[in-house]
């Protein structure tokens, strides 16, 4: 897939650079564990929004990002501006497309899901209405339209939940990029620290007044009936999602593997 992208410098208009924080909050403590060094890398910005509406675009190039697993595409529109948008699977350099609320069922197209008809494929989706794509983003991603309810769309998501969206939230057609990256592997442990993921240590490597594994001779056992987290938390097997306002929108779990 790599020898379809173009050779060229990313747009300088359209990257920035964000700043590192090692997995710090604002008072100094690390927050979030394992997190901290990487390559340098400059952020692309990505329109997942709507604004360019009914107006056609020229597929300029495809470029890597290195903040995301899929491509992504630069787009000419008619007005001179471009952008930076996923790239969905098949679309190549030359291609048109167009965002607007009813269009051509073609890949790269964007209109809204109830315009969609039952057994497309599509990713880039939102949840709220002119909120800009939040579900569906990663390499090879897609989600099917299975059904049109009234002003509701049935999504069945890639991990094979069955949710409901409202029909007046936009939706791009086909399927995300870069499918083979499930494929890729990491090789070396150089290449984690790259992606600016520190070392993960075992709780059972640990003393006993680090961690609930801690502590005793050689490989013992944790001693315990079901795994902790490091503050003495049920982990593995326990419910962590908190309750969201989304949960009303499932219709069906994810089937268990």
């Amino acid at each position: 897939m790599k020898s379809i992208l173009t050779k060229k410098e990313p747009e300088k208009r359209l990257i920035f650079y964000l700043k590192k924080h090692g997995g710090r909050g604002s008072n100094g403590r690390i927050t979030v564990r394992h997190q901290g060094g990487g390559v340098k890398r400059l952020y692309r910005a990505l329109d997942f929004g709507q604004e360019k509406l009914d107006m056609l675009a020229k597929v300029v190039a495809l470029e890597y990002d290195p903040n995301r697993t899929a491509y992504i595409s630069l787009l000419e529109y008619k007005d001179g501006e471009r952008r930076y948008r996923l790239v969905p699977q098949d679309l190549k350099v030359g291609d048109e497309v167009i965002i607007s609320d009813k269009a051509e069922i073609k890949i790269g197209n964007r209109m809204k899901l109830k315009n969609i008809p039952v057994g497309t494929q599509v990713f880039d989706v939102e949840i709220e209405p002119g909120r800009g794509g939040k579900l569906i983003r990663s390499a090879g991603a897609a989600a099917i339209v299975v059904a049109q309810e009234g002003n509701s769309t049935h999504l069945e998501m890639p991990s094979s939940e069955i949710r409901k969206i409202s029909g007046d939230c936009f939706a791009s057609i086909g399927q995300v990029s870069h499918a083979e990256y499930r494929f890729i592997t990491i090789r070396k442990a150089g290449r984690v620290r790259h992606k600016g993921i520190r070392p993960t240590v075992r709780g059972t490597a640990m003393n006993a007044c680090d961690h609930p594994h801690g502590g005793g001779e050689g490989k013992t056992p944790i001693g315990l009936k079901h795994p902790k987290t490091p503050w003495g938390k049920p982990a593995l097997g326990v419910k962590t999602r908190k309750k969201k306002w989304t949960d009303k929108l499932i219709i069906k779990r994810r089937s268990k593997k």
